[in-house]
């Protein structure tokens, strides 16, 4: 896909951060938008932007978990621009913890939305795409998490690493089928965005009980908090990488390229049948 003007662009989680950000920059290249987030107050915000600039613009309400409302989402698209073909299952959200402590409701949150929200996205959006028979593409986000296993970030490594294989998958069965759907994995890794707050989305019938927080949850969070608001990449930069991604129709879509001596020392540990290594540690070179 080159000239994307009058294209159809759907982005989850298109109210803030990575997601918005791409939104403004298909915006430049004159896509029409169709923004889906569960913040209403965010999503009203940036509609507001948009129209002002002259974007063509729906956006709507979506809790990406639900089946209905991702289904609700692709009929209001096709009723009002006739077509999609761009697809950004963005939506994600990130706790962190020890494995062992994640509650049933850390997890149902978090695969609901990091998992089931591609899962939706691609079920609905791409049986479209394949009877328009035009060219179109599916952008999944992960994160360098679904390419690499991280000490109290389990629950969403899980997560992203189901997008990864997903994203994979999907791309050998479209290929199999001589489609026109191209597909990518976005794995950033920092990026300065409020992924770190998500907690406030999080549904009421999926909140833990409030316990006192010991001095190592504490700390953890501080240190996740400084390390993804010192990312030197920022949701601008990688907006511009997708759309490279995009247009080059390259699959994986690596924002941080000095990650990659972690994945590959991943790689040989699985090859060398080894121990993982603990990635955030220093390494002996």
């Amino acid at each position: 896909m080159q000239d994307l003007k009058d294209n159809v662009a759907v982005i989850t989680g298109g109210a803030s951060g990575l997601g918005l950000a791409i939104a403004r920059r298909f915006a430049r290249e004159g896509m029409k938008l169709v923004l889906a987030d569960i913040e209403e107050e965010a999503l009203r915000k940036v509609e507001q932007e948009f129209r002002k600039a002259g974007v063509p613009v729906l956006a709507i309400r979506t809790d990406v978990s639900r089946s209905q409302d991702v289904e609700r989402l692709a009929e209001k698209t096709l009723a009002t621009f006739g077509g999609v073909h761009i697809v950004c299952n963005n939506a994600g959200v990130a706790p962190g913890g020890v494995v062992w402590e994640n509650t049933t409701a850390d997890w149902e949150w978090v695969l609901g939305v990091n998992v089931w929200g591609v899962i939706h996205g691609v079920r609905v959006f791409v049986p479209i795409m394949l009877r328009q028979d035009t060219p179109c593409h599916v952008v999944n986000t992960a994160s360098v998490a679904g390419l690499l296993s991280v000490p109290a970030m389990g629950i969403y490594c899980v997560s992203k690493h189901a997008v990864v294989t997903l994203s994979e998958c999907l791309y050998h069965d479209l290929a199999e089928r001589g489609s026109k759907i191209g597909v990518s994995v976005l794995c950033p890794a920092y990026v300065p965005t409020g992924i770190i707050d998500s907690e406030r989305n999080r549904p009421a019938q999926l909140r833990n009980p409030t316990r006192p927080r010991s001095s190592e949850d504490v700390e953890r969070e501080e240190q996740m908090r400084h390390a993804v608001q010192s990312g030197r990449v920022s949701a601008e930069m990688v907006a511009d990488m997708v759309l490279d991604g995009i247009q080059q129709e390259r699959f994986y879509i690596l924002t941080h390229q000095r990650i990659k001596t972690a994945i590959r020392a991943r790689m040989e540990d699985i090859l060398n049948e080894r121990s993982p290594t603990d990635m955030s540690k220093p390494q002996k070179t």
